[in-house]
């Protein structure tokens, strides 16, 4: 029987793997930092969007931490009145601002000849739908917050904000569709700037008009929402300057493109109304589900108010990354590149991922110092009822912010590929079934609880991140045609 011998290997340290792993990570991050729709480009478009969100939330939060100081009443009030102004809003916006995927893809397809006239078919749209929510909002504001079941001086306050957006609506689509020329062209340098003038603006006029500074009258919450429009119709008059005295006056021929053109715009609205109507769906049903929450009473009401507050400084810088894949996507799809799409969309996830982790921690650690920036300086004894609730609550917002990146991400990268009837019939499935039915189904079993109402809409916001991310992965929007080659 012979022995069995074995030669000795020289001996390989156990750090070595992990050397070696490290230094191929290292490589593929710089590959994809350098590489066209990685990272770095990716933020060179998206930082200024990121940046000009980050400001336009810092408005509306602005907003609500004056008034927070300024009565429990009006916090308890604005949320669900601006959140219904909004949703009146949103899909008209979505619809003028789709014009930046147009523009995307009119670039990528190299037919810059043609963005003149998208241009011009977004603002005589924004004319339009401004009128009609002006109206809108003058005869119906009464009407819609005495049938809500809220508390008869809640009501008078929320019917009060909401009449005055609405009546502003025009500067707000007139920027969305200015705004939308620059970021389809991928120079968001501008949004930025003009959104940062009207927050000075808005911050100025906050304080001199909640409270009745220098003279003026106090109009408490009426005040607040005339500082919004102020800055809205502040940013756009500065984009409007930008665009018509820059060489893109010439460069693509928007003097000779304002004529209104019956094809382009069925073409826009046919597109851009799914994108426009998801995003109604997606905001009724959010607004449906506070006006829910305040049936609980007025500390509830209060404290989701304020947690959704500090939601909307995660949530709605985010939204700048998903206008920048979307204009990245829709570049790369006009130009035929299916892999650069894909590489902006995951690019774009990558980064998502890198902001919300940290912030979800903060949310679920720092939850008092959150909440405390909204207590009433006199201390009212409704504050410390308010304050427990909103730091209980902060816990599902940090719990829900991870999966919402790909929510964000995956559906601008759809909406940049002009899959928008897929969107909007998703987004209609899950509000429905995912969010109203579980809500009427907990109301009539007597479960209607905070707490319950909370996990729901966290389930809902977790199911719209999972349907978003199958249907990108599954490559079906790849057939889309936004852009007609023939023109």
């Amino acid at each position: 029987m012979h022995a069995i011998t074995r030669q000795d290997s020289p001996k390989r340290s156990p750090w070595v793997p992990l050397r070696e792993r490290l230094f191929n990570s290292r490589s593929r991050l710089r590959d994809r930092w350098r590489a066209p729709f990685g990272y770095r480009h990716v933020l060179r478009v998206g930082l200024p969007l990121v940046a000009g969100m980050a400001s336009e939330t810092l408005m509306l939060f602005i907003d609500r931490l004056f008034l927070s100081h300024y009565s429990v009443s009006a916090i308890a009030a604005v949320l669900p009145a601006g959140c219904l102004a909004f949703a009146a809003q949103i899909a008209f916006m979505g619809i003028c601002s789709y014009a930046s995927v147009f523009t995307a893809q009119y670039m990528g397809a190299k037919q810059p000849e043609h963005i003149g006239a998208i241009f011009w078919q977004s603002i005589w749209l924004s004319l339009v739908f401004g009128l009609i929510l002006g109206a809108s909002g003058f005869f119906f504001a009464d009407g819609v917050f005495a049938a809500s079941g809220h508390q008869g001086h809640i009501a008078t306050l929320e019917s009060a904000y909401f009449r005055i957006l609405l009546l502003g609506s025009f500067p707000l689509l007139l920027g969305n569709a200015l705004s939308a020329f620059f970021i389809g062209l991928g120079r968001t340098k501008p949004v930025l700037f003009a959104n940062l003038a009207g927050v000075a603006i808005n911050i100025s006029l906050d304080w001199l008009l909640i409270y009745g500074r220098c003279g003026l009258p106090e109009y408490g919450i009426s005040g607040a929402a005339l500082a919004t429009v102020a800055g809205q119709v502040l940013s756009a008059v500065l984009l409007a300057c930008l665009i018509f005295s820059g060489s893109e006056r010439g460069k693509y021929s928007l003097w000779a493109s304002w004529p209104v053109r019956a094809g382009l715009m069925a073409r826009l609205l046919r597109f851009g109304g799914p994108s426009g109507f998801n995003m109604l769906v997606d905001m009724a049903g959010f607004s449906w589900f506070i006006l829910q929450v305040g049936r609980l009473g007025e500390t509830a009401l209060a404290a989701s108010n304020i947690v959704f507050s500090v939601n909307s400084l995660v949530f709605m810088p985010m939204m700048g990354l998903n206008s920048a894949v979307a204009s990245l996507v829709g570049t790369a799809v006009g130009s035929g590149n299916v892999n650069n799409a894909k590489k902006a969309a995951t690019s774009a996830l990558h980064l998502s991922l890198a902001y919300m982790m940290p912030m979800s921690f903060s949310l679920a650690l720092g939850g008092e110092w959150y909440i405390d920036m909204f207590m009433p300086a006199d201390s009212l004894p409704l504050s410390a009822e308010t304050r427990s609730t909103g730091i209980i609550l902060l816990w599902y917002v940090a719990a829900y912010s991870l999966v919402d990146s790909c929510n964000i991400i995956y559906f601008g990268a759809l909406k940049g590929a002009g899959d928008t009837v897929f969107v909007m019939l998703a987004l209609c499935w899950l509000a429905v079934f995912g969010l109203g039915l579980p809500i009427l189904l907990l109301e009539h079993f007597g479960m209607t609880t905070l707490h319950s109402l909370w996990i729901v809409f966290s389930l809902y916001v977790t199911a719209l991140a999972l349907t978003a991310w199958r249907r990108f992965s599954s490559g079906r929007w790849q057939g889309i045609r936004l852009v007609d080659k023939r023109e």
